[in-house]
């Protein structure tokens, strides 16, 4: 069922097929039949925030003044958002990958047509939109403060949700992991106190593949960023994590890398935001 749903979603996204009659509304309605078939009888609470907040699954998409192209991306990053969420949905099946002794946890599981998936959840010290700030807002900077990222790129906007980036990997200990690039389709959404980055792979003219640069491909990831429900000045966050390095790596060695880029990107994450405080209260002195 969760295949055909997102065939039926992504079919929205060409132009000869969004005057079907009723097509979107049954798009939208599948989405919810299969958050309902997902969670099953005992839903988690932080499934009912999100299912509370329909707009962030059916928001129409605004098709005036967007060329084909630029609703393509707005569609992939929509798509990249559902499956995502439906993802993190699912409670059953995940298996520990790691565990820092601050409590960081990276859970993984194997998904049909999609992979392996990688799942970290940490608390945060600050406030959802503080963090939503620093990876949105700040995104072209990541590469000052995440060692695992050489750069990031905003190569096209559309909208206020929607961007098309390329992002250059960093080098791995040992260069386990060779040079890596991705271009990337991201969708930003703000719902409530709750925030969301998604994303997943694409394709963009102004950036085609590098020579002596592989180009990897990722998706669905997602950032869900939402006040804690003990302490609401803090964040649990959660970051799907979906990637296809390509090239001849052992899956043993793909799936050490990828658990520990997430937990190195939540030490990186909480390091940035603490300069942040520290930078801050310099200027008060």
């Amino acid at each position: 069922m969760l295949p055909a749903t997102f065939k039926l979603c992504a079919g929205i996204s060409y132009r000869h097929m969004r005057n079907v009659r009723g097509l979107r509304k049954n798009a939208i309605v599948a989405i919810h039949h299969e958050l309902d078939r997902l969670v099953g009888p005992g839903q988690s609470k932080w499934m009912s925030q999100v299912r509370r907040r329909s707009s962030l699954l059916s928001s129409p998409i605004r098709e005036d003044g967007y060329s084909e192209e630029e609703l393509s991306y707005v569609k992939q990053g929509e798509n990249a958002l559902q499956k995502a969420i439906s993802i993190l949905g699912e409670q059953e099946g995940w298996t520990v990958e790691t565990v820092a002794e601050n409590g960081d946890k990276v859970l993984s599981k194997v998904l049909p047509d999609i992979g392996k998936v990688f799942r970290l959840e940490v608390m945060l010290e600050q406030h959802p939109d503080s963090l939503y700030e620093e990876l949105v807002g700040n995104m072209e900077q990541m590469g000052d403060w995440n060692p695992n990222v050489k750069q990031v790129k905003i190569l096209q906007r559309i909208g206020q949700d929607t961007m098309v980036t390329h992002e250059v990997s960093g080098d791995t200990p040992g260069n386990v992991v060779g040079p890596r690039d991705f271009v990337s389709v991201r969708c930003a959404k703000r719902r409530g106190s709750s925030c969301f980055l998604a994303g997943m792979s694409t394709q963009h003219p102004k950036m085609p593949e590098q020579r002596g640069v592989v180009r990897a491909e990722n998706g669905p990831t997602c950032i869900v960023m939402k006040p804690s429900i003990e302490d609401p000045t803090k964040t649990k966050f959660t970051w799907l994590l979906n990637i296809d390095l390509k090239g001849w790596i052992p899956k043993t060695i793909i799936n050490k890398v990828l658990s520990q880029t997430q937990v190195d990107f939540a030490n990186h994450l909480r390091q940035r935001m603490a300069d942040h405080v520290s930078m801050e209260m310099a200027h008060v002195c």
